[in-house]
């Protein structure tokens, strides 16, 4: 029950003005002083007190709105050709030449804006607009900065610094490939598979992802394959398209604003038969063109367009008799879109096979090899500023090779205790490269500074390494790992600048090293013949003789194997000795 009162007023009293008057002053308390409290008073004495002699001072502080700077550049690229001439294509434009040449305005254009181009020519000839006053300050400062490099996130909470992208599956996949987006450079594309034999569990997911660094707690897509993508690229004409090879051997293609699911897949009778280890997109007018390669043997050319059937097919048989049970099974792809003809492959077996694609009958596609690595060839790329040398990584090394010599390599890093992953140029400085190891190490390599040791090596996680991928602008590089954490990794300037007449060093210093072993290889040539004659002439007992049996060569390469490490072990130990 509420109690309720009920306050009552008449209603001639709502909305009355209120009246104040005016009267004196009163009083409403007065308390008389009380001469008792006098007793419980006490005198201090002394007194202590502090006077500061300064000058009072007060700090004021003042935010001003900060101001955005931004670069901005102009590209010029080869224009002014019309739409059906492609200015990559030599015979196209050498034939729109000639017909335009024959045209009877072109002499008179030509004369009348001779005189113009002749005024421009000689004002800059007056003065060097491009002249560099303060140049040899900006590289003494780049110099004296140590080579470095730190972990970089594009975070949205906490969670995000304790953990890098990692794969959201429970079980845990490796990252077999990275792809940047080509325009922004702020997306990934991320390849999840297990490549363990016979490791895959019921359970394991399929899907591969596409990561935005400015938000990586979720991917922005989940693409879908019908089986584990090993490699997967984007398209560098087109950002929205992506081409993966799929571990059952079958290629798919997705366009990102489909969704997750491929727009198409190849039939598995005509697809590869190992997983693709390699997909690389061709310089094409529709850019739907692309080539991939497998352990099969099999290098496939495909038009997404029609995923049906291969447009053409070469077996990687060096034997030149394109027998598939004598093919090599590729492992990585190599595709320079400046050299449209040629395109190199790695194998399984160490040899590097170079191919014409050109050439008029299979057998001639395959132009030559070369063979350098105890392993499989984990990585393979053309330096973007020397095309004719290449980088190689497997076993326990990184090889520097010439397109001209194919006995040796011109030059090399040093054998490390763990096993080379994957690696790749610096897009913006042609003596530097990125090699990973399976024991979780970065290493950056500047051959014009030094070449028995990289110039960084950074501990990037605890499990192994599995890919590497640079951005274009070669200040960021991604690694992924076997338990798939991809880290993105910010390079100091002073490796990812280029350095004055650095191009013109590094060109010489290949040269000087291709000259070098052109020379090696004459000289053991000659030598060889010289043994051949001695041989010939002493019979074929003696080369009998000589000849070592599998047995004998397997017991040779088993006992220098042993002498290597115990030599290694000899020499740790006399390091600790000297510095315990």
């Amino acid at each position: 029950m509420e109690i309720v009162y009920v306050y009552t007023r008449k209603r001639s009293q709502f909305g009355r003005p209120c009246s104040f008057s005016d009267r004196p002053a009163t009083i409403d308390v007065d308390i008389a002083p009380d001469p008792g409290l006098a007793s419980g008073f006490i005198l201090r004495n002394p007194v202590d007190s502090a006077v500061q002699h300064t000058s009072a001072m007060s700090e004021h502080e003042v935010n001003t709105e900060r101001v955005e700077v931004e670069s901005r550049g102009v590209n010029h690229v080869e224009g002014g050709w019309p739409k059906d001439v492609s200015p990559q294509e030599v015979e196209q434009t050498i034939r729109f030449r000639k017909k335009v040449e024959k045209d009877e305005n072109y002499i008179n254009t030509i004369v009348h804006l001779g005189a113009l181009v002749e005024h421009c020519v000689r004002q800059n000839n007056a003065i060097n607009i491009y002249e560099e006053y303060f140049g040899e300050e900006e590289v003494a400062e780049m110099e004296d900065e140590p080579p470095s490099a730190k972990t970089i996130h594009v975070i949205s909470s906490l969670f995000d610094v304790l953990f890098p992208t990692r794969d959201p599956n429970v079980t845990k996949r490796t990252a077999t490939h990275l792809s940047w987006h080509p325009d922004t450079g702020k997306k990934l594309a991320v390849a999840y598979s297990s490549l363990e034999f016979q490791q895959n569990m019921k359970d394991m997911s399929f899907d591969s992802y596409i990561w935005d660094l400015e938000n990586p707690n979720k991917p922005e897509l989940v693409l879908k394959p019908s089986s584990p993508l090993v490699c997967l690229e984007y398209n560098p004409k087109d950002s929205h398209v992506l081409v993966g090879g799929c571990y059952n051997g079958q290629m798919a293609y997705w366009d990102t604003r489909k969704g997750g699911l491929p727009v198409e897949v190849s039939t598995v009778e005509v697809s590869h038969r190992d997983p693709v280890y390699g997909a690389v997109w061709l310089q094409s007018k529709t850019g739907t063109e692309c080539f991939s390669a497998s352990t099969d043997g099999q290098v496939l050319w495909w038009d997404i367009r029609k995923l049906s059937e291969p447009t053409e097919t070469l077996v990687l048989d060096i034997t030149r008799k394109g027998l598939l049970e004598n093919a090599l099974g590729a492992v990585t792809l190599e595709f320079e879109p400046t050299m449209p003809t040629k395109f190199m492959v790695g194998t399984e077996q160490g040899i590097v096979i170079a191919c014409n694609r050109k050439a008029k009958t299979p057998p001639e596609k395959i132009a030559s090899t070369y063979s350098g690595h105890h392993g499989p060839v984990y990585a393979l790329a053309r330096n973007p500023f020397c095309p004719k040398i290449f980088l190689t990584v497997g076993d326990w090394t990184a090889r520097i090779w010439s397109e001209e010599i194919k006995e040796s390599s011109i030059m090399w890093t040093k054998y490390h205790l763990s096993y080379l992953t994957d690696g790749c140029w610096s897009t913006v400085r042609p003596a530097v490269f990125f090699t990973t190891r399976s024991d979780g190490t970065l290493d950056v390599w500047d051959f014009l500074f030094k070449q028995n040791d990289p110039s960084l090596s950074l501990k990037v996680c605890d499990e192994p390494l599995s890919s590497l991928r640079l951005q274009d602008n070669g200040c960021v590089v991604g690694c992924g790992s076997k338990l798939g954490t991809v880290t993105l990794l910010e390079i100091s300037s002073g490796l990812c600048t280029l350095q004055r007449n650095e191009k013109a060093l590094a060109t010489a210093m290949f040269e000087r090293e291709t000259k070098r072993e052109k020379t090696l290889e004459a000289r053991h040539r000659e030598m060889r013949l010289k043994e051949r004659a001695r041989s010939a002439g002493q019979g074929t007992e003696v080369e009998e003789r000589l000849a070592e049996s599998p047995q004998e060569v397997f017991d040779r390469a088993r006992r220098e194997f042993f002498e290597v490490i115990e030599a290694e072990l000899r020499r740790r130990a006399q390091a600790e000795t000297q510095h315990p």
